[in-house]
């Protein structure tokens, strides 16, 4: 049939590839739509034609596969925050396997031992950290205080039940959203740039049950939420706040920036405990938004490790150190090297917290930072972002020619592409194993150990 952008059209989702893009065929054509589930039956309005095939976006879902279930949150349907409720728990995880495994098996990578998904601890209430926006839903509508809506970037859902974040993030959001309305306080319009409240932060670390709010204005007038730090002390919260912060930021891209902040109560940071080690987290620090699912995920890169007694250990793109120190218990000397400097600040801050004495942190980019240290390594983690290794930094950790590498990735898209170009440079990869520390995302966390099979 000919088909064309904008056509509506009603399809059925045989299948999904990474990340959960739904395949359906119409005559053939095969059109991949986003957020979709196996077997429903879908409204799709055509957004890209293209010869090979076809790319839509659901209008209305019109029928729901057997199986599936009403989501407990009251906002699923409209909230981009998480869109698998509606899928059982133990199919999402069945989901990301087959996802994942299909992606290595059209890599032609093979020949090595799947070693299953490990599940969160948790299902619902998971999340240490939440970022909520101030805006509205409809154009000149009063503010709201939640989460994008779907697909609509300026639109604004109020929420008032997270299920995937502690209860205490619903009580205080509430709270703050009241109070802001009563002193009447102008929401940031990202249209004309203009306006005062701009997002909400909330932090939990689960050993120690601390919270930490973080509300972030711009500097167009000013404000004191002394106020408000007190009404959030007299709620009745499962957890204990333990500070209070008023940061400003200025910056046109819609993201949290931090141009200076003051605190109103208590401190600045909170602290977590991930396999018998403490981790000061501050109000801007990257840390895994699953604490629990990271210790998971840290324990299958310990065991692919092996013993690493008496060795020397390079852990590359190491962010704020976490995976470093968990190594450093066994390793003899552990190099951590990352780009942004303030990871790297907040990781010397915690060995010392955990009086480590045999790891180095080194600032830049891995590339480059690389060549500066004399200390070979006899065994390498990579843990990239998103995009993956570069081309040239890889070949730079293939030329150490290491007997084995542990690779952890959140994006398996670019994790098989490096792996082809490890495999072509002489290694194996040996084992695999997931960690799902996302549910009811499409997101999933993938371990790999490579073995190198050229100079055995």
């Amino acid at each position: 049939m000919y088909m064309k952008r904008g056509q509506i059209l009603e399809v059925f989702i045989e299948d999904t590839k990474y990340p959960s893009i739904g395949i359906a065929k119409v005559e053939n054509k095969t059109i991949e739509i986003k957020n979709a589930i196996v077997g429903a039956k879908v409204l799709v309005r055509i957004t890209k034609n293209r010869k090979e095939k076809a790319e839509g976006k659901i209008l209305e879902v019109l029928q729901y596969p057997e199986e599936s279930i009403e989501p407990i949150c009251p906002h699923s349907e409209e909230c981009g925050g998480c869109s698998h409720q509606r899928i059982p728990y133990e199919t999402q995880l069945r989901q990301k396997e087959r996802e994942v495994l299909k992606l290595f098996e059209d890599a032609g990578i093979k020949g090595f031992k799947y070693e299953g998904i490990e599940k969160s601890p948790l299902e619902f209430e998971y999340r240490n950290k939440m970022e909520f926006t101030f805006g509205n839903l409809t154009k000149g509508g009063e503010m709201t205080l939640g989460m994008h809506q779907s697909g609509k970037f300026y639109n604004i859902i109020p929420i008032e039940q997270c299920k995937i974040a502690d209860n205490d993030y619903n009580i205080i959001l509430r709270a703050v959203s009241d109070y802001c309305r009563r002193k009447e306080l102008p929401f940031y319009n990202k249209m004309n740039h203009e306006g005062y409240l701009r997002y909400l932060v909330i932090r939990k670390s689960f050993r120690r049950k601390e919270l930490l709010v973080n509300i972030i204005t711009t500097t167009q007038m000013e404000h004191d939420f002394t106020e408000l730090a007190d009404e959030l002390l007299k709620l009745e919260l499962d957890n204990t706040l333990v500070g209070f912060l008023h940061t400003k930021n200025d910056s046109l891209s819609d993201t949290v920036k931090n141009e200076g902040y003051s605190v109103l109560y208590g401190r600045d940071y909170i602290v977590e405990e991930i396999l018998g080690l403490q981790f000061k987290i501050s109000a801007f620090s990257f840390f895994q938004t699953n604490s629990l699912g990271a210790e998971k995920l840290y324990s299958v890169v310990q065991d692919y490790l092996g013993d690493a007694e008496g060795k020397v250990v390079y852990d590359l793109y190491c962010g704020t150190g976490t995976i470093t120190q968990v190594v450093s218990q066994k390793a003899d000397k552990i190099y951590g090297i990352e780009l942004i400097e303030e990871a790297i600040e907040a990781a010397k801050e915690n060995v010392k917290l955990n009086n480590i004495d045999n790891i180095e942190f080194i600032v830049g980019d891995v590339g480059e930072k690389l060549k500066e240290i004399e200390e070979k390594p006899d065994l390498i983690i990579i843990d990239p972002p998103r995009p993956g290794v570069g081309k040239k930094a890889l070949q730079q950790i293939i030329d150490y020619g290491v007997p084995q590498m542990v690779y952890v990735s959140c994006n398996p898209k670019t994790l098989v592409e490096n792996l082809k170009d490890m495999i072509e440079a002489g290694y194996k990869v040996e084992r695999m194993k997931l960690v799902d520390m996302f549910p009811h995302t499409a997101h999933v966390e993938c371990v790999v150990l490579m073995t190198n099979v050229k100079n055995k």
